[in-house]
């Protein structure tokens, strides 16, 4: 993965997924799995600070990642809420007005939310059984769902509880 990010041949997905484990994995696979844009446009994006809404398959260096580093993910920073805002924009535009969009990250906060939210409104949706689970929980419940091939139930934004009390814990997997 090393040799592959030096040579410019590593993909943000993959090298987010390395980075973070279980979490982004999830995420990473999940969003391959289940996908299912318009015609033209990428199926799946991934936040940064300072670049806004960057692909998945984008090939990244060590230069990319010390500048998304760089830059905090603070709604207040324009250098973070910029990008991802005029991204989201031309991603309505192009996508269309019946186009949904899923966030798989974490709708607790409004670093992702607001800036979303102001552009998708009510069509920003997000997985129902996030609600009152952590990082690494929605991470192995989206790699089950990858396994049973079963997508998860998405809500709006702006009609569900985005704080709930933690469900059960998730059962172990066979190997």
């Amino acid at each position: 993965m090393a040799v592959r990010l030096r040579e410019g041949a590593a993909t943000l997905g993959e090298t987010f997924a390395f980075i973070s484990g279980l979490y982004f994995r999830g995420k990473f696979l999940y969003a391959q799995a289940f996908a299912a844009p318009p015609a033209g446009i990428p199926g799946a994006f991934v936040i940064t600070a300072a670049r806004g809404l960057v692909p998945l398959e984008t090939p990244i260096d060590p230069e990319y990642l010390e500048e998304i580093a760089s830059v905090p993910i603070d709604i207040a920073d324009p250098r973070y809420r910029a990008p991802l805002e005029r991204d989201c924009r031309v991603l309505d535009e192009t996508a269309g007005g019946n186009c949904d969009f899923v966030l798989l990250g974490s709708v607790a906060t409004v670093k992702y939310l607001d800036p979303m939210f102001g552009i998708f409104g009510h069509r920003l949706l997000f997985p129902e059984e996030f609600i009152g689970r952590g990082d690494m929980s929605r991470g192995g419940l989206m790699l089950r769902c990858v396994r049973t091939r079963v997508q998860l139930t998405y809500i709006p934004v702006g009609n569900g509880t985005r704080h709930g009390l933690r469900p059960s814990k998730l059962p172990r997997l066979a190997p």
